[in-house]
């Protein structure tokens, strides 16, 4: 479900606006937003304000960083919606992260199990889980979250 581009409601109108040769606009909006959009504004459009330069040199900038590794660019992103390599999630952080909140909800991938999995495999993998938790913490000397995470591993195996 995305979320309106101006008030963060469900949106239920997606507009895509054709502004030249591989050039567009991508509005999501709600119903409200969406009438003040069409109706209210001449054709669809703001009126132009001194703060419209300030974003295109913004924009202009942040299209010319590009990953050290693969060499894409944050339009080559836009124009394609696919990423280089594993380091342009890095890289492009500030922009990737509320275009993924608001295409997925989340920004963290928490995977999904099978229904049918059995009770004790689960156990298992919470067990293996929480170990790898125990080590890092551990390494990081992070003894109080270590103690936690003990307590948590040994109610788990019913000690």
């Amino acid at each position: 479900m995305r979320k309106c581009n101006r008030c963060h409601k469900q949106a239920t109108l997606h507009i895509t606006e054709i502004l030249g040769e591989e050039q567009f606009e991508e509005h999501h909006l709600c119903e409200q937003c969406a009438h003040e959009y069409l109706y209210e504004s001449p054709m669809g459009k703001k009126s132009p304000s001194p703060a419209t330069t300030d974003d295109d040199e913004e924009t202009a900038e942040l299209n010319t960083r590009e990953c050290p590794h693969c060499g894409l660019r944050l339009i080559d992103f836009r124009k394609s919606t696919r990423l280089g390599c594993p380091h342009d999630y890095e890289v492009f952080a500030e922009e990737l992260n509320p275009l993924l909140e608001n295409l997925h909800g989340e920004t963290r991938h928490c995977g999904k199990t099978p229904r049918r999995l059995p009770q004790a495999r689960q156990q298992q993998s919470e067990l293996a889980r929480l170990r790898r938790q125990l080590q890092s913490a551990v390494l990081q000397e992070a003894y109080e979250e270590a103690a936690r995470i003990r307590d948590q591993i040994r109610q788990l195996e019913g000690l």
